[in-house]
């Protein structure tokens, strides 16, 4: 038997690997490759940046011996490094092929600008991202591979496993009544921010409905929501624990958002979108994305 090829994981957040989670479970059963893990939580301090890898494959199910740490990693060989995030700071020096699998798609449009071309192959979600790429000339002869692949880390929200009740008993919800989850995205100025406190000080005098707040993963601004909306919590209103966006999508009646890809994933469920307007995030976001475009048809899939 030949041996086997060594592939690469490295992700500086918990949903960047949530969206190779799939892939991993996959990979790690054929013998004919070796998944390696590596990045950490990214911590900024004096204009430097390092990768924190204590405690951020904790929550997950993987094989131990095969993380690695960046340093670590810098001094293996990979045939294959795959990233969930456009960083190429997370690159081993010695890899033969990157794979770009995104977490995620929103009309932000982050992600369709020429730093993604530094990957060999783009796993792009869809055709309508697909599309977005070739409108931005990001489809070139000769450049990255453009392969439309679909999204592995949503397709747990259209499998026929109903875990709805365990969840919101876990948040001491009552079940039969309907279900609101604000997840924003991680921009300054998003929905949380600029209005959080005054969504979860509704919810918390309407007895007839339940509200889940998910918090960013890795916010531009970081913030404790956990003791900054404490006080608000109550038998309706609760901040969400969770890493994995998916179930609480999956347990929710209704979303409410700003600009976050997870609007775009709760579509596979056909429930209703409320999106908060954010013109002071729009702003920002408009000087980094030449994709972006607050008035695209990407918001009509809900109420603004």
């Amino acid at each position: 038997m030949s041996e086997a090829k060594r592939i690469l994981f490295a992700g500086y957040a918990p949903v960047h690997f949530l969206c190779f989670l799939p892939l991993y479970e996959r990979l790690r059963q054929d013998r004919r490759v070796e998944v390696f893990l590596s990045g950490g939580f990214r911590r900024k301090s004096a204009g430097e940046v390092s990768y924190e890898l204590e405690g951020f494959y904790d929550p997950f199910d993987v094989d131990r011996s095969k993380v690695v740490s960046v340093e670590n990693a810098r001094d293996m060989e990979f045939d294959v490094v795959v990233c969930a995030h456009l960083s190429d700071q997370l690159f081993p020096p010695t890899v033969r092929r990157s794979v770009q699998i995104f977490h995620g798609v929103s009309f932000k449009n982050l992600a369709v600008r020429e730093k993604a071309l530094r990957f060999d192959f783009l796993c792009l979600p869809g055709r309508h991202h697909a599309e977005l790429y070739r409108k931005q000339g990001l489809v070139v002869e000769g450049g990255s591979t453009c392969l439309v692949t679909g999204f592995p880390k949503a397709d747990a929200l259209v499998a026929g496993d109903d875990t709805r009740d365990a969840l919101l008993a876990r948040y001491g919800f009552d079940p039969s009544l309907p279900t609101v989850l604000l997840a924003p995205t991680g921009e300054k100025k998003n929905a949380l921010e600029t209005m959080g406190k005054e969504i979860a000080r509704a919810f918390a005098a309407d007895r007839s409905l339940n509200l889940l707040i998910k918090p960013h993963d890795h916010p531009k601004k970081p913030t404790d929501w956990s003791v900054e909306l404490a006080p608000l919590e109550n038998e309706r209103v609760r901040v969400a624990r969770e890493l994995d966006v998916v179930p609480l999508l999956k347990s929710a009646d209704l979303l409410i958002t700003d600009a976050s890809s997870v609007a775009v994933e709760y579509t596979l469920l056909d429930r209703p979108i409320v999106f908060v307007d954010a013109p002071a995030m729009f702003r920002r976001i408009r000087r980094r994305s030449p994709a972006f475009d607050p008035t695209a048809s990407e918001r009509r899939i809900g109420t603004v």
